[in-house]
């Protein structure tokens, strides 16, 4: 946990940040550095050892999508981490783009939520698959498809989410259940 002083500093360089600092970006990640590593370490932990994707190309990957956004306020640490959660998404999604595309055949399979194995290479089928119900998702209920970005991509608890997104815990636990309800009958499909 940041001290106060950090935790000061924090909310300082993430308005700056906000104001299209690249430096405040630059001296913000060394601050929540641990957090996005325990972030990426959980999206990452189920991997095969022959992983070309690790820990540390995950948390820079995700450093080199944050300092490309233009002009987005972040309105709290938690808000800060929800963003970095979307961009490690669109990392790992990148990455099983690619993937894919070096691999031939291969028809997709019906998988529930729970089964999706995050950017292993047998898996990239499922991952593509959830970013696509992820993205229906959003069409209908963009605060529940934020829920699971939060959630499954982020790593973060009930309470982190609902800073995050700032809403109620109990708003969290309600999307969450009904929002992998719903991905859980898309995937099947």
């Amino acid at each position: 946990m940041a001290s106060v002083n950090d935790q000061l500093e924090i909310t300082r360089l993430l308005g700056d940040a906000g104001r299209g600092g690249r430096a405040a970006v630059d001296r913000l990640v060394p601050l929540v550095y641990n957090e996005l590593r325990r972030i990426a370490h959980r999206r990452l932990a189920g991997e095969s050892t022959g992983h070309t994707l690790d820990t540390t190309a995950l948390v820079h990957e995700t450093y080199l999508e944050l300092v490309g956004l233009e002009r987005i306020e972040f309105r709290s640490r938690a808000h800060f981490l929800a963003i970095a959660a979307q961009a490690m998404r669109r990392v790992l999604i990148d990455y099983a783009v690619s993937r894919k595309a070096q691999k031939r055949g291969g028809a997709r399979q019906p998988v529930s939520l729970d089964a999706v194995a995050l950017v292993a290479d047998e898996r990239t089928d499922e991952l593509l698959a959830l970013d696509e119900a992820l993205d229906r998702l959003a069409a209908l209920d963009q605060r529940q498809s934020r829920v699971v970005e939060c959630r499954y991509f982020g790593g973060m608890n009930i309470d982190e989410t609902a800073a995050a997104l700032d809403i109620s815990p109990a708003t969290v636990k309600r999307d969450w259940m009904l929002a992998r309800a719903w991905l859980n009958r898309e995937l099947a499909s």
